[in-house]
């Protein structure tokens, strides 16, 4: 398989996206918000839990609507205009948020990752149209090891900034940096029109997602990845969330600390991505998810016994190489178990299965810090969600799912 113009225009858009979660979610303004905003000790902890959890349920709620909708007005293209620049403009809005103004600074944050989120829905759902179903594996891979390469550019771009201690002035880079290589994707990459015919797009998502509710029992494999999935990727969300807050906690790590601790994760996240998506290729998805998986297991346990900055940056290196190989691989999954017409529905269910989980994750993380006053103890609980996820997916049998997959016909509504 050999890179083209509509490719690179998909891949382009995990290169400018990544500069969100990494600034946001994960390094910059996360400890900005626990330590200057609301600057309460784990009270921060809890209500940064709280804005992550409801902007996923906003997400969890209208994902498949999303999908749905998409999908029969083939129109994901111009939704993913939509919520890739309400993200971009309550990004750049964040400048406004100083010392003491929790509330602003909740609601700019839940619309910026809301917008950040349901982009995802439209964004997956366009890899078919891109790539062979043999190719999956290797162009999500690229997907998420360029999306690595765009974190650490924008952590590269800001770290000025930092060191002149201009904080605040580092989210309007990233809305920035969003703006200028999404365009990349909205120029180069070309939907696939088919014949669609003007309706009520709210009332026929509704008659589409009942329709998947009756078919639903045909992917039995599809569905027990569906709860594999809600399970473990609420512990990726946990760790996205908290790592900095972690880090600025328990070793007081500065912004400048942080930033070169994710850049040494950005690193190894590209190679994680890259390598695993060939390994896929050659393994299947099953397998590669569940070394993930086990990855994941040791990067928590070294996190908890962890005793200086030194030991947490080896954590963060093998953190990266878990987290960009694990929802790459997530990501080809879902696609080779779903059938090519309910893509962008399925990866509608696919954010609502995700969205809906990691509102669990984040509050009970935070409540964990909050009543213990310990970041320690509240990080051993992810170990669950990792565990739990590996064993159900194990249960899941890829070729029968896989064949379904192909083979199925849809039912007329």
């Amino acid at each position: 398989m050999r890179m083209n113009k509509k490719i690179f225009g998909w891949i382009m858009y995990d290169f400018a996206n990544s500069s969100f979660t990494t600034i946001i979610v994960t390094v910059i303004f996360s400890v900005y918000f626990k330590n200057v905003v609301v600057n309460e000790g784990e009270l921060g902890t809890a209500l940064w839990g709280r804005s992550v959890s409801i902007s996923m349920l906003m997400v969890a709620l209208l994902a498949p609507i999303f999908g749905a909708v998409a999908d029969y007005s083939r129109a994901k293209k111009k939704f993913l205009f939509y919520t890739t620049y309400l993200t971009i403009i309550f990004t750049a809005l964040l400048y406004f948020v100083k010392a003491g103004e929790v509330q602003k600074g909740m609601i700019f944050f839940i619309i910026a990752n809301f917008g950040y989120n349901s982009a995802l829905v439209f964004y997956n759902a366009l890899l078919p149209e891109i790539a062979q179903r043999n190719d999956l594996g290797k162009v999500s891979g690229w997907g998420w090891g360029v999306g690595y390469l765009g974190g650490l550019s924008s952590l590269l771009l800001v770290l000025p900034l930092v060191h002149n201690n201009l904080i605040r002035l580092t989210f309007p880079a990233v809305a920035l940096f969003f703006l200028i290589f999404s365009l990349f994707t909205f120029f180069l990459l070309k939907e696939i029109k088919r014949t669609s015919k003007r309706t009520n797009y709210f009332r026929t998502a509704l008659n589409r997602i009942k329709t998947s509710g009756r078919n639903i029992k045909q992917f039995r494999e599809l569905l027990k990845f569906f709860i594999s999935y809600l399970i473990y990727n609420d512990g990726i969300v946990i760790v996205i969330s908290f790592a900095s807050i972690y880090g600025a906690t328990r070793f007081n790590m500065n912004a400048k600390q942080l930033i070169t601790y994710f850049i040494f994760a950005q690193l190894t996240s590209v190679l994680g991505a890259f390598v695993f998506g060939y390994v896929l290729d050659k393994i299947g998805a099953k397998k590669t998810i569940s070394i993930t998986l086990l990855i994941w297991i040791c990067v928590i346990l070294g996190a908890f016994f962890s005793q200086t900055i030194n030991q947490y940056y080896l954590v963060g290196i093998l953190a990266g190489i878990a987290i960009g190989s694990s929802q790459s691989s997530s990501r080809t999954m879902l696609a080779l178990l779903t059938p090519d017409t309910k893509m962008a529905e399925f990866f509608g269910f696919y954010s609502f299965t995700g969205k809906m989980a990691s509102i669990a994750g984040p509050l009970i993380y935070g409540e964990i810090a909050r009543v213990t006053g310990s970041q320690k103890w509240a990080i051993i609980s992810v170990l669950f969600f990792f565990l739990a996820g590996l064993i159900i997916l194990q249960s899941v049998n890829e070729l029968k799912g896989k064949e379904i997959a192909l083979n199925w016909k849809e039912i007329p509504e």
